[in-house]
């Protein structure tokens, strides 16, 4: 082994979004240093097989295995055009830390299935790939989610600053980082996910870009009062959540049907923004300086809407913070791959619920 491979791994993260997969070079010799960086979007006949897999039908093992394949190919054609852009061998690089792509998540059923056939990736790349990290966690009594907080800790806690880092994917998720004592981490409510889904709905479009399109809308108090009163949102921590607590059929059933699109859609932005401002007022209310994350940290509406109702606290991005927004999570991954690895432990037990530290992910050789 080169002293360069002990330093060199790539993170694969698709999330909840279902927009592509996020990948990067990480250098893990002392502080984690971003190298290069690669989006890969999902085809769309992909994403529509993999969100028809979210509900329960007929077939589903054949279908599962065969979306797992298909998985495979693009991350490792998305690892080939990521090591070309980077000038770099197969060889340079210690392992691949995949995410793999989330189809089903129910931590109190005791599961959670994140769908990648990792031997098939490792065929194909020629590199030794860590996968099924929260598999671990959930065996341990916890909620396999969210990873990244124990990450966000390593790389963002500061000295006499009290953080929390919003990530804002499909589901945002928040990370708590005193100036002292323990991290705090969890999901706090959906993000994206009902916004892209009700944009693609009426728009046919993927998302609101900057978030355009929610701004022509106005705020429908009642059908925001019967969103905020999900149980998920009133739940203490640790807690996770995907789409199985939030999807266009819950909002259908909340809809009188006569709504204007523009104002659901800004109502749903509404909606992801108070679930933040509740979490943090809630559970991290001396927060000093929020920096955002994830594919809502460019919806320009949804700072807007954060800054003014977290106006004592500063609001920025990990740009900042010299991570951008887009790779953070990837990053996350590429470190859990190295801790898998090194046989240290992957996730936080105050984060997650689990009965203990513990060593995440599946590991599968080259």
């Amino acid at each position: 082994m080169t002293p360069l491979q002990q330093d060199l791994f790539i993170g694969l993260m698709s999330g909840t979004s279902l927009d592509g997969v996020d990948a990067v070079v990480v250098s893990l010799q002392s502080t984690p240093t971003l190298l290069a960086t690669h989006v890969l979007p999902y085809p769309d006949t992909l994403r529509q097989a993999l969100l028809a897999l979210h509900e329960p039908s007929d077939n589903e093992l054949d279908k599962a295995a065969r979306l797992a394949n298909q998985l495979a190919d693009l991350y490792a054609e998305t690892v080939h055009q990521l090591l070309a852009k980077a000038e770099l061998p197969a060889s340079a690089i210690r392992a691949i830390g995949c995410h793999g792509q989330t189809v089903r998540h129910r931590p109190a059923d005791g599961y959670t299935l994140q769908l990648v056939n990792a031997a098939r990736l490792a065929e194909r790349c020629g590199i030794t790939v860590v996968a099924d990290f929260r598999s671990r966690d959930i065996a341990a009594g916890g909620q396999g989610a969210p990873l990244v907080p124990a990450f966000h800790a390593g790389i963002f806690r500061q000295a006499g600053q009290t953080r929390t880092i919003v990530n804002i994917g499909g589901i945002a998720n928040l990370t708590y980082l005193p100036d002292a004592g323990p991290v705090l981490g969890f999901d706090c409510g959906p993000g994206n996910m009902l916004m892209d889904a009700w944009v693609q709905r009426h728009w046919y479009q993927h998302y609101d870009e900057g978030g355009l399109l929610a701004s022509q809308g106005e705020i429908l108090p009642g059908l925001l009062e019967r969103l905020l009163s999900h149980p998920f949102l009133h739940a203490v921590p640790p807690k996770s959540a995907g789409r199985e607590e939030f999807n266009l059929a819950w909002l259908d059933g909340l809809l009188t049907g006569h709504e204007v699109p523009a104002d659901v859609l800004r109502t749903l932005l509404e909606l992801t923004a108070e679930a933040i401002v509740q979490a943090i007022r809630q559970h991290c209310p001396d927060t000093q300086a929020i920096y955002l994350c994830g594919g809502g940290a460019h919806n320009r509406m949804l700072q807007s809407v954060l800054t003014r109702k977290l106006k004592d606290m500063k609001l920025g991005s990990t740009d900042e913070l010299g991570v951008g927004v887009d790779w953070v999570e990837a990053m996350a991954f590429a470190w859990l791959g190295a801790q898998a690895l090194e046989g240290k432990p992957g996730n936080l037990p105050e984060v997650t619920g689990a009965a203990g530290p513990r060593v995440l992910g599946g590991i599968y050789p080259a």
